[in-house]
């Protein structure tokens, strides 16, 4: 694929581009267009540890706990942070453990999607297999972990908000960011 010209060559030099944010945000909804739009692969990293583990996202806090999982994202996305450009997107709590985050600080350039919890409940409430929903109440669960999450987030060099409209909008705001990124 060719590279759009629109895409700063100092940021391709940067390596991947990892997009963070809470659970139902539209990060690999958004990454796979974001990578089609820019000519680069794109890798889902809860996908890469279902692959990597022989096992759902599910199926490994269920077993194992949320610690185990956390391990081994660290270790799927250590391994994608091989320093070719690409689009990562991320599970809602991997840039929340410091190793991990510290790795995508360092090795890529991260994009915080942000978006209210009323979107958020909308999009998640179309999906099962969300382990820290289970028997609980989205919106509740939502807003706790966006306390507690979003000044994390933040941290991230480019901050994009996710708008109830179609996942090209933030594709685009995304484009606009990378465009004057430094």
């Amino acid at each position: 694929m060719q590279r759009n010209s629109k895409f700063p060559e100092a940021s391709a030099g940067r390596g991947p581009l990892v997009l963070v944010g809470m659970m139902g945000v539209g990060k690999s909804t958004v990454g796979r267009r974001l990578a089609a739009r820019l000519g680069l692969h794109f890798v889902d990293a809860d996908e890469e540890i279902e692959k990597a583990a022989g096992m759902s996202v599910t199926e490994i806090f269920a077993r194992y706990g949320e610690a185990h999982f956390r391990d081994g994202e660290r270790r799927v996305i250590a391994r994608l942070m091989d320093g070719a450009p690409k689009v990562i997107a991320t599970g809602g709590g991997a840039f929340m453990q410091d190793e991990t985050r510290a790795l995508i600080l360092d090795l890529a350039t991260a994009i915080w999607l942000d978006a209210d919890i009323d979107i958020l409940v909308d999009r998640v409430s179309r999906r099962e297999g969300r382990p820290l929903l289970k028997g609980r109440d989205p919106r509740a669960v939502l807003a706790d972990l966006a306390a507690v999450r979003n000044p994390v987030y933040a941290l991230a060099p480019i901050h994009v908000q996710s708008i109830a409209a179609p996942h090209e909008v933030t594709v685009e705001r995304i484009m606009e960011q990378l465009t004057a990124w430094p």
